[in-house]
């Protein structure tokens, strides 16, 4: 058997010492590592030379990490770590809001930032074995990260994409927040039950956006949350 690839992790950080730091950590442990000291530089180091996961400082001069996460977004689903010396929850969530997979308060531990990194890039992507899938009411093309709700296009970000591909690969079977978090997050640190059902409330509101009263999402109150194809709905 041949060797398995070598992943690739982008850096963003304007702070050359947190570059160097994280070059070193990341090399020593086997990825292959590009750096970029603004958003700018990242999102065209990015476009040339996509990478497996993106290391990305909020604070940064001119386009500043929340920006560089949305344009980012506009490129690719790329697994991002937002690091960040701000632990507040205002910009906890409006990283996650934006597309942000995990989020890392400096100083952060190395073994810890390792171990965040692996669980991003071993996570297997939802639903292979099928490349569509449509119920009447949802239709979702996961090689294109298309998803159409009553006909009408609705824009997830990555991580709302992968919550609503696990709900729907266990259509009818309820998913506790733990069960959620091991799909989607790929870790439970730093993942509240909190935010799990933050993340279910963006996915149906979107998903509902349509009207007709369409939430196909329901809450099992004690248990969890499950989706509900329309053939399953209950009869009233």
């Amino acid at each position: 058997m041949g060797k398995a690839p070598v992943r690739g992790v982008l850096v963003v950080d304007d702070d050359a010492d947190i570059r160097l730091l994280l070059e070193e950590l990341l090399r020593g442990v086997g990825y292959a590592v590009t750096t970029a000291q603004n958003g700018r530089e990242a999102l065209r180091t990015f476009h040339e030379n996509p990478t497996d996961l993106v290391v990305l400082d909020l604070s940064m001069p001119e386009l500043d990490g929340f920006e560089t996460l949305e344009r980012l977004r506009d490129l690719s689903d790329v697994p991002v770590i937002l690091l960040t010396a701000r632990s507040g929850e205002i910009d906890k969530v409006r990283g996650f809001r934006a597309g942000a997979d995990d989020y890392v308060v400096k100083p952060f531990g190395r073994q810890e930032l390792l171990a965040r990194i692996e669980a991003l890039l071993r996570r297997a992507p939802h639903a292979t074995h099928a490349q569509h899938y449509e119920d009447g009411a949802l239709s979702i093309d996961y090689g294109r990260r298309l998803v159409l709700s009553r006909g009408l296009p609705v824009r997830l970000t990555p991580l709302e994409f992968r919550l609503l591909a696990a709900l729907v690969e266990h259509a009818g079977n309820v998913l506790s927040p733990d069960q959620l978090v091991e799909h989607v997050w790929g870790h439970a640190a730093g993942v509240s039950r909190d935010q799990v059902k933050l993340y279910v409330s963006y996915v149906r509101r979107k998903l509902g956006q349509v009207g007709d009263g369409f939430e196909p999402i329901e809450t099992v109150r004690g248990f969890g949350y499950r989706y509900v194809p329309p053939a399953s709905e209950p009869a009233t």
